[in-house]
């Protein structure tokens, strides 16, 4: 099978022949292109970058990776228990209770007048059994939990989250660890220049020279270089001549003079003296760097180090969540090195790097031991773990299976809205247990004073239709805009969906 250039790769396979740069980010997490030729490996799902290769296919079918991947979802599907709703157990005993009082209510001002000698007082028995009914009617307690959920699925939207379940709402406030993927989701999911060494020019030379040279160039770190010179509005000098040699780097003559921009070994293998540079070549390939070296006529002129950069909202996501006492966790398929680094950095209490997408799903597992867990990722090998966890969060700008497979979906992909749907999970929670604490205030005082038959059903209609009014007002207090949108949301379904 030959894969031309920009193509998805789709099949696991071998590469027979060719070479290019394969982005497997979204398969594996790792964010900077790898390098692919005759006899490496290829994942279907992946995007070939500017060259072309032939494969032999390795797996089809239920082999295939992405096969694998959809078979662990289904298998953290089945596992994943069910949130049971709070006011789903009330009506269970609630409903055939105020059934039993009104039968007991009706046949005691029959019977107890009965066995005392004196006339069964039938209008009272009558009254008293249409009372406790009306006043018992579930209508306040149904209406409780769904006016929550459309009081926080409204704050929620317009903060960009779109939360899919009521499940959503009750079970994310009780999670006790965060578990975030790394690439595209704490990370902005693309190298760019972080770091820049200069040695004899200034950086903006430095700069110049390696975006005249990679401009030609179709690799994805020469796009971060050239993306690098445009910010800094450096106008790069012309090329004269260009050669690409791939895995490795490229050689092009500016201004008369050899110009060769790409790894250290390249460099070296050029016979390129990089030894001044070589103790700093190591210190930032030690912090999960990716250096390009640059050198003219012969002598080095400086390094550009490149990463994939933390989100600026990241941070203060992770301090957030912290303050709160929620424990969290980065669950990468990226190497140790980068992975402690970004740890580090956020201030994230536990690292478990180099995991595939089965392991991820395990790992939850493992975790959820301690305490709930909510999963955040965006690739097709979060997926499978964005399942099992107690809560799925995906980010918006993800991969369809990872949004199919979460409970709540950040559509403005942005990281801080993690911290804030949590919170926005207790407030409707919380919300909730007021609603059906008033509801039940009103129920539990009515039913017995409608049992005594002193109660007009007339006013016990309008004594629930007060309780009723009291919910709506509690639940969209603050929120007038809510209220007709409440009123529609009566007796219907709450359904999931997401477009």
């Amino acid at each position: 099978m030959r894969i031309r250039p920009g193509e998805r790769v789709p099949v696991d396979g071998e590469v027979v022949e060719g070479h290019s740069s394969v982005d497997q980010a979204l398969v594996t997490g790792e964010p900077i292109p790898v390098e692919r030729s005759a006899g490496d490996s290829v994942i279907g799902g992946s995007m070939n970058g500017s060259g072309t290769l032939l494969v032999r296919v390795a797996a089809v079918g239920e082999a295939s990776f992405l096969q694998q991947v959809a078979r662990e979802v289904e298998d953290a599907r089945a596992l994943k228990p069910g949130l049971l709703h709070l006011v789903d157990r009330i009506l269970v005993v609630y409903t055939p209770t105020v059934l039993a009082v009104a039968a007991l209510a009706t046949l005691g001002w029959v019977a107890v007048p009965w066995f005392l000698g004196s006339d069964p007082d039938l209008q009272r028995a009558v009254f008293a059994g249409l009372s406790v009914l009306v006043m018992g009617y579930p209508c306040a307690i149904g209406i409780s939990a769904p006016l929550s959920i459309v009081r926080g699925a409204g704050e929620a939207a317009e903060r960009g989250i779109l939360m899919r379940t009521g499940e959503a709402f009750q079970g994310y406030r009780l999670v006790r660890q965060v578990a975030f993927d790394k690439t595209g989701t704490l990370t902005e999911g693309r190298p760019h220049l972080v770091e820049i060494e200069s040695t004899g020019i200034t950086q903006d030379a430095l700069i110049a020279l390696a975006a005249a040279v990679e401009a030609a160039s179709e690799h994805p770190l020469a796009d971060a270089i050239v993306a690098a010179a445009f910010e800094r509005r450096i106008t790069p000098p012309e090329v004269e001549q260009f050669e690409a040699v791939p895995g490795k780097g490229v050689r092009a003559q500016v201004g008369g003079e050899i110009v060769l921009v790409g790894n250290p070994r390249f460099l070296a293998e050029s016979g390129v003296e990089l030894g001044r540079l070589a103790g700093r070549i190591g210190a930032l390939e030690g912090v999960g760097r990716t250096v390009i070296a640059v050198a003219r006529g012969g002598q080095p002129v400086g390094l550009l180090a490149l990463a994939d950069t933390v989100r600026a909202e990241a941070a203060g996501t992770v301090a957030a969540l912290k303050q709160t006492g929620v424990r969290t966790v980065l669950i990468t398929g990226d190497n140790e090195r980068n992975a402690h680094r970004v740890a580090a950095e956020l201030g994230i209490d536990q690292v478990h790097a180099g995991i595939l997408p089965d392991e991820k799903a395990e790992l939850v597992r493992r975790l959820q031991q301690h305490g709930r867990v909510a999963m955040v990722g965006d690739g097709i090998n979060d997926a499978p773990a964005l399942m099992q966890a107690d809560v799925g969060i995906a980010m918006g700008g993800g991969t369809d299976i990872a949004i199919d497979s979460a409970d709540i979906i950040i559509l403005s992909n942005r990281l801080d809205a993690v911290a804030t749907a949590r919170e926005i999970s207790r407030r409707a929670y919380r919300k909730m247990v007021q609603n059906v604490s008033l509801a039940f205030l009103f129920n539990g005082v009515g039913v017995p004073l409608a049992a005594t038959g002193l109660l007009y059903p007339v006013w016990a209609m309008v004594t629930m239709a007060v309780s009723v009014t009291t919910i709506f007002f509690n639940s969209l207090w603050g929120r007038p805009s809510l209220f007709f949108q409440a009123i529609l949301s009566v007796g219907k379904p709450v359904k999931p969906s997401h477009d």
